[in-house]
């Protein structure tokens, strides 16, 4: 399940009410937002490489790796390459919609199929150029090999004009807390045209934190920076330790 949006600004809000320190406008809100879960969904790579590298609990629930990988989720797809060929260059273009039909932004690449049961093997440009050169390396339609450059996949044998898949992981969706105006005026949440965060819902108190954290320099209040920032450096040690 996602992070509720509303949920969320209301406790912001709330807490900075609470201390009489201010008011957060939607608008801040909203690029606050979008900020902190980009944060949060990036760190999500650095903290996977490290656990990678440390022995896990054999529990159920307590493996990090696995924990960090169900949150990774969310925002794995895939989807069919799209063949294409501009001013004499052929190379195939990353899908803009996944295999489920939603309109997606890339983000990062993971395997490259062919025909839905080869993995590609990606090269970089030095052994890409020199791979016909040897009739080991020698790509083929049982062993093909890519190169990947300016979100493009330049395949090899050439004869492969199509039935290219790709797994990837998109970018989150940017948040968005909407609203219409009550009649005293005041901002009322519309449920419907809200976008809500879609970190893991584990993520709910960092999240809150973080954008406590912004809210402080926004309105100017270093005591709420301080406060904040001690917090979340406080749950990365948990986390970590």
């Amino acid at each position: 399940m996602a992070i509720n949006v509303n949920t969320v600004y209301q406790t912001v809000l709330m807490i900075l009410n609470k201390e009489q320190r201010g008011y957060m406008t939607p608008t801040e809100f909203n690029t606050v937002a979008t900020q902190v879960q980009l944060e949060i969904f990036e760190k999500y790579f650095d903290d996977l490489n490290q656990q990678l590298r440390v022995p896990q609990a054999d529990t159920d629930y307590a493996d990090r790796q696995e924990n960090i990988d169900e949150k990774l989720a969310i925002f794995k797809t895939f989807g069919d390459a799209i063949y294409t060929t501009v001013g004499g260059l052929s190379y195939f273009v990353l899908p803009i919609t996944d295999t489920y039909g939603d309109s997606v932004s890339f983000y990062r690449l993971g395997n490259v199929l062919y025909n839905d049961e080869k993995i590609v093997q990606r090269l970089d440009r030095h052994e890409f150029y020199y791979a016909n050169q040897s009739r080991l390396t020698k790509p083929s339609t049982i062993n093909p090999a890519y190169l990947y450059e300016n979100q493009k996949l330049f395949v090899k044998p050439t004869s492969i004009i199509d039935k290219i898949k790709v797994d990837y992981i998109r970018k989150p969706n940017n948040v968005e807390w909407t609203f219409t105006t009550g009649n005293l005026g005041q901002y009322q949440n519309n449920s419907l045209t809200s976008v809500d965060f879609e970190l893991h819902e584990s993520e709910q108190t960092e999240v809150v934190l973080k954008v406590l954290l912004y809210a402080g320099i926004v309105i100017r209040d270093p005591q709420i920076v301080q406060a904040a920032a001690a917090q979340v450096q406080a749950d990365e040690v948990n986390k970590k330790s």
